[in-house]
């Protein structure tokens, strides 16, 4: 297997999806996923089969004693699980059946992927139709109810795959909003308080201390709060590496010395043309030489994705893109300068 010693001696792979596949069948995507990514699969989502399935439904379904109903407005919390709850329980059931049969007798790190607790309390609203974000408690809650889930979750996933080594990854698209008070209230005309960093940082180490030291945060938007996702614990930081900025510059500097892994999304998540893979990861070549960092320690410190979720993709090109990912990071690791 390829990779480096990281944390926990772990041996991460040289490439991996981010989650969302298209389609709907758990073991079409299944075989598709372990083919491609020998050395670094994951639990592929498959949001196309319809609410349960998408990664707010599918993150609700793994919460303890807190409950979610679709609503037309989007996820509601509910009084009891519904069969909202018991779809999206069921469709986490197949796939987790459909990984476990292409996964015998593999040993390696395994992603599974899961949204964060800020993405969440965004997303998830309160009987009164306002965001979770809007209650501290509730936020506090729903933190606990995550970490208990996902903490079953993992558990599970260890079960069916012994060999495994769970890298939970949590995807964080609106956390960058919930640190700069942007994410909307319910009439569309305010905003929710930005949330105090030491509060967000505090729930971010809750949960990714539930990974025993592999959790990566994702998030495909701009402005990825590096250093704050460090501090709280993740070990890897993936990222749409098309999106960075000066400002960024420097936090990836300080996050490779420090032995954070970068998942750096190379491969655009919508349909389009593929470069070859030495062109694709040009860009990241040039950033290490801006940085002054020993072009040898590219491939250690990088896992190569697709920049985005593959859900919105025709099945052809989500496999072309993963594909693609591989044989950059062959073309990185074999031609380092």
């Amino acid at each position: 297997m390829s990779g480096t010693e990281q944390t926990g001696g772990l041996r991460w792979g040289p490439a991996t999806g981010v989650g969302s596949m298209p389609g709907g069948d758990a073991r079409e995507a299944a075989k598709a996923v372990t083919g491609t990514f020998e050395d670094f699969p994951y639990l592929p989502e498959l949001p196309g089969r319809g609410p349960g399935a998408d990664m707010i439904g599918r993150t609700a379904g793994l919460l303890v004693e807190v409950y979610a109903r679709v609503e037309p407005s989007g996820w509601r919390i509910g009084d009891r699980p519904g069969r909202d709850t018991r779809r999206a329980r069921s469709w986490l059931g197949e796939d987790l059946d459909a990984l476990e049969e292409f996964t015998q007798g593999y040993e390696g790190p395994l992603k599974i992927q899961a949204v964060g607790p800020w993405t969440l309390a965004a997303a998830l609203e309160l009987r009164n139709g306002e965001a979770a974000l809007s209650d501290p408690g509730a936020c506090r809650d729903l933190t606990g109810s995550l970490v208990e889930g996902l903490t079953g979750h993992l558990a599970e996933v260890r079960r069916r795959v012994p060999g495994a080594v769970p890298v939970l990854q949590l995807d964080e698209p609106s956390l960058t909003a919930v640190l700069r008070g942007q994410v909307r209230t319910a009439s569309g005309y305010r905003t929710h308080r930005a949330v105090d960093r030491q509060i967000v940082g505090g729930a971010l180490r809750e949960v990714t201390a539930v990974s025993g030291g592999t959790a990566v945060v994702h998030s495909c938007a701009p402005d990825v709060p590096f250093a704050l996702l460090r501090r709280a614990g993740a070990a890897g930081v993936s990222f749409d590496f098309g999106l960075l900025t000066e400002r960024d510059e420097e936090q990836i500097g300080e996050a490779v010395e420090g032995g954070t892994k970068l998942f750096a999304g190379i491969v655009p998540g919508t349909e389009g043309p593929l470069s070859d893979p030495a062109g694709s990861v040009m860009g990241v070549r040039t950033l290490w030489r801006r940085l002054g960092l020993n072009p040898g320690t590219l491939a250690e410190s990088l896992v190569l994705t697709p920049s985005c979720g593959l859900a919105g993709a025709s099945p052809a090109y989500a496999h072309a893109a993963q594909a693609h990912c591989v044989r950059a990071a062959r073309s990185l690791a074999d031609n380092p300068e």
